[in-house]
This record gives structure tokens, sequence and C-alpha cells, in this order.
């Protein structure tokens, strides 16, 4: 497995890597990069891109990204309910490089559209792919910009990529975050709305980190299917003694269930953490304690045990 880079304690020896490797680039002229993103049309911006952020244009092209699969689980059966689909960037001087690590230089150079495309459709052959194979159909979701709802095309791009993969919408979920949301909720509910006539769920992901209260939740009913309970509020639960975290769960655990919405918790790694979900009703979970995510190769195995235990 190739090292892992966290850009945010390598800025040195990024900055290193730009600085020797721009101008020897193998692809750095204006036209090359129209060619990628045609909204690069300006000299000065394209001559200011590090050899980092051209990489990152030419990533798609010489397929150096890749999804990894973490599992859904129903704790309770002990079953593969769904899965979530995250990018790694295999660098070819870098290694794997995080999502956290190289999304907020794809959009600053405009970028990040064009990999949520890849995403979207990389998720959806994969998925089909495996039902194609026999193995257990489950719906995978995928993250979801805040930028992209800006985007006219949003549905008919998703629903054009569903038909080429032949997937049926049912096995493909989307995840956005409270914070796209509040950026022009007229416009956001009006496409959550496209894209659940289409037949697609939508998950609120990282749940009580933006700034919505619980008592706004309301506000999501008939346009949120699913709600991501986030790991800040996981990782705190306790047995032994009534953490703030334990009282935030289990409200939005009541009002999730008041609203019919589903809820799947995120960063589970402890059992005295899944054992606190259980006790409130709540056994949709994601995490370490049963999976990190796994490269398509390595995922295939656990679809096709179907069942999964805790790592204890």
């Amino acid at each position: 497995m190739q090292p892992t880079v966290n850009l945010d304690v390598n800025q040195t020896s990024l900055h290193n890597y730009s600085a020797n490797n721009k101008n020897n680039h193998p692809k750095n002229s204006i036209s090359d990069v129209n060619s990628i993103e045609g909204t690069v049309s300006d000299q000065v911006f394209a001559s200011s891109l590090t050899a980092l952020e051209l990489d990152l244009i030419y990533a798609i092209d010489r397929n150096e990204f890749e999804l990894y699969y973490q599992p859904k689980v129903d704790a309770k059966k002990s079953l593969i309910i769904g899965a979530e689909a995250l990018i790694r960037w295999n660098h070819p001087t870098l290694g794997l490089i995080l999502p956290n690590d190289f999304i907020p230089l794809a959009e600053k150079i405009g970028f990040l559209n064009k990999i949520g495309k890849w995403v979207k459709k990389t998720a959806c052959a994969q998925n089909k792919a495996w039902q194609d194979a026999g193995l257990l159909a489950i719906p995978v979701s995928v993250n979801l910009s805040a930028s992209r709802f800006m985007e006219k095309d949003l549905a008919s791009s998703i629903k054009e990529i569903l038909e080429e993969t032949q997937l049926e919408a049912q096995y493909l979920e989307i995840e956005i975050t409270e914070t796209s949301i509040l950026k022009n909720e007229e416009i956001v509910f009006s496409l959550l709305d496209e894209l659940k006539n289409i037949g697609i769920k939508i998950a609120l992901d990282d749940f009580g980190t933006g700034y919505s209260s619980l008592s706004n939740l309301h506000h999501f009913n008939g346009k949120i299917d699913i709600l991501k309970i986030d790991r800040s509020f996981i990782q705190d639960l306790s047995i032994a003694k009534q953490e703030d975290a334990n009282f935030i769960v289990h409200m939005i655990l009541q009002l999730s269930n008041h609203l019919q919405m589903d809820v799947v918790a995120e960063g589970v790694e402890t059992l005295e953490q899944l054992k606190v979900l259980q006790n409130y009703n709540c056994n949709t979970v994601q995490g370490y304690l049963y999976s990190k995510p796994l490269p398509a190769t390595q995922f295939v195995e656990l679809l096709k045990k179907q069942r999964i235990e805790p790592i204890c």
C-alpha cells in the first residue's frame, strides 16, 4: 500500500515538489490546460498553477483516482446494507492522498465538479458490475459538493449517468451537508425534489455540525431521507456517564423517528459506542469498528460474505 500523505504537515516538501517540478511538467501550456478544464482560459491563472494543481487536473486522464468503499451495517443483524464511496488520489510521487488534502485544491482551480462527475459515474458503474456478478445489491452513496447544487444540469447529469451505467436509481444515494442547504435553501430544495423524483435517496451528512438546530430538523421533512450523525458526537458516547453527546444523539434519533427519517451513525469505533446507539434503537452504523474504507478489490470480499462482525 502506498504511503498516506497529510498535506497539512508536509507543506515544506510539497512546496519543494511544486517548485522543482512545475517547469518540467509534461503538459504545462495554456492549450493543454484548456483542453482539460474549459473554464481555464486565463494565461495568468494557468501560469500560477502549482505542480500539484497541474497534476490534479490530469489525474483523471492518468487513472490516478480510485474509489474506496466503507460499509454501512445493520448492527442488529450483522448485515451490510449499503456503502459510502470515498475518493483517493494515487499520486505517482507523493503516494496516497486523502480527499481533505486535495479537494480544496480542486475547488480552487475549478476542477471539483469534474471530479464529482467522475466519482458518481465510477461508483454507479462499479455497483452495477457487482450486481451483474450476482453479489449483494446495496445502495452506494456519494458526496455532493455545495457548488454542484448551483449547476442547473445536476439532475439531468445524474439521470444520464444512471442510464449509461444501467444502474437503478434506488441503488444510488446522494450525501449533502447542512451548509450546502443553507447556502441557498430554495434552489437546493428544488433540486432535491428533482433527484427524489428520479428515485434517489438523499442523506444529510455530518448532521449537527452546521448551523441548524434540532428544532429546525422538521424543515428537512420530505426532502431528506437519511440523517448521518456526525462522528464528533459519536466519539463521546459513554455508558458509564451520560455525556452531552448522549443527550444530543438521543434527541436526534427521537426526532428523526418522528419525522420518519432513517439514521446512520458514522465514525463508530468502539463496542461501547455501538451499545449506546443500540440502546437508543439506532442500528445502522458506519465506522472502523466494522471496516475501514477499502478499495473495490477488497470490498468485494465483504459483499461476498454479506455478513460482517465488529473488529474487536
